[in-house]
This record gives structure tokens, C-alpha cells and sequence, in this order.
């Protein structure tokens, strides 16, 4: 797995959203794949929460006809945590404080994400062809 790629992905969401503090991303099923986060966060702890909570808003999503889940944003009173589906298989998380431009994340977030399901992509594809 290309994980630098992933890195200079959140690097990137980083420099264009002011206000971003951590990202991560996991699998579906809650795996850590990669982090850029502060020494006080559990990056496999988040992975798995948030893997939790996106399975729940897609459910509640088809279950309300709303069709594909794109985000779900949970705010709190320091911030916020936002969680993007990668396709079917993985999530990016994003969280922000309280100053963060929530139109400027999704607006930057969108390019990321094509570009991170583009990597996680081509992993499965490479392991595909050699037979793993």
C-alpha cells in the first residue's frame, strides 16, 4: 500500500481547510489504513468508532431511501468529526475545531477522496494480480 500517497493526501486537505487538526483512514470494517493524528487521539480507536458510526448512517440512509451515504458530521462542543465514505470499502475521518469552514472541507474533501479510493484501488488490484 501506498502510504505515502495517503499521507501527502491529508497532508494536503490540511494546507487547503483551515481548522483541521487530525485524519485518519480506515477500512469499512474499522482497520486502521493510515493517520496523521495528535499524540491524544487513538488512531485505531477512532478508526473503529468511526467505522461504527458511518455503518449506522448508511443504514439509516437506505433504510430512509436517501440513497448512497456520502458524510456524516458529529459536532461537539470543541469541534467537529467528519466522516466521508471511500466507496464501499473505507472511510476518511477529519476532525476539526471549532473555527473550521465545514463548506470549504467538503468542497476540498471531494478530489481527496477520489484520489484516496483511486490508491486503495489500485492496492487491491496489485494484490488481485499477484494472487494475494
Amino acid at each position: 500500500m501506498d502510504h505515502q500517497a495517503l499521507a501527502l493526501e491529508m497532508r494536503g486537505l490540511r494546507e487547503q481547510v483551515t481548522g483541521i487538526t487530525d485524519t485518519a483512514v480506515a477500512a469499512a470494517d474499522g482497520l486502521l489504513i493510515a493517520a496523521d493524528t495528535a499524540d491524544s487521539i487513538d488512531p485505531e480507536g477512532l478508526a473503529a468508532l468511526a467505522a461504527a458510526g458511518l455503518g449506522l448512517a448508511r443504514r439509516t440512509a437506505g433504510a430512509t431511501d436517501r440513497g448512497a451515504l456520502r458524510r456524516t458530521v458529529t459536532y461537539g462542543s470543541h469541534g467537529c468529526a467528519a466522516f466521508y465514505a471511500v466507496g464501499d470499502t473505507a472511510l476518511m475521518v477529519v476532525l476539526g475545531d471549532e473555527g473550521m469552514d465545514l463548506e470549504q472541507l467538503h468542497r476540498a474533501t471531494q478530489p481527496a477522496l477520489n484520489r484516496i479510493g483511486s490508491i486503495l484501488t489500485d492496492t487491491a488490484s496489485d494484490k488481485a494480480s499477484e494472487g494475494v
